[in-house]
């Protein structure tokens, strides 16, 4: 039998910082009042992150992120099993093909990708 998946960030991906109020108001429900108005300072005309560089496809505030943009707590907010778990990994690969499905494409290189770093073991 296969090794259940784990997740597995992916450089030049940054499907989840498209961050458009229309498309993702269960996530900003999660959100404490607090966060859900950091969450929506940080939401750009386009709908994409101020902090996001759809260009070079990268954050450009990495290492200073709010905490719910980081995927450990954002599965915590969300109430699954912790990152790293087979359950919250499941939870975590499923939002990250759902958001990848959404900007993207089910088929494209990106979802390619992340089907192959997920694949492999840490």
């Amino acid at each position: 039998m296969p090794p259940s998946p784990h997740w597995h960030c992916i450089t030049g991906c940054g499907a989840c910082c498209r961050l458009d109020p229309t498309l993702r108001q269960e996530a900003i429900d999660a959100l404490s009042p607090e966060q859900q108005e950091r969450y929506l300072a940080m939401v750009g005309d386009d709908g994409w992150c101020r902090h996001y560089d759809t260009g070079g496809r990268r954050c450009r505030i990495y290492s200073e992120r709010p905490d719910f943009c980081q995927v450990a707590n954002l599965v915590s907010l969300f109430g699954a099993a912790e990152l790293g778990s087979p359950a919250g990994d499941a939870f975590a690969i499923a939002c990250c093909k759902q958001q990848i499905r959404s900007e993207y494409g089910g088929r494209g290189r990106v979802m390619r990708r992340f089907l192959k770093a997920i694949a492999q073991r840490p």
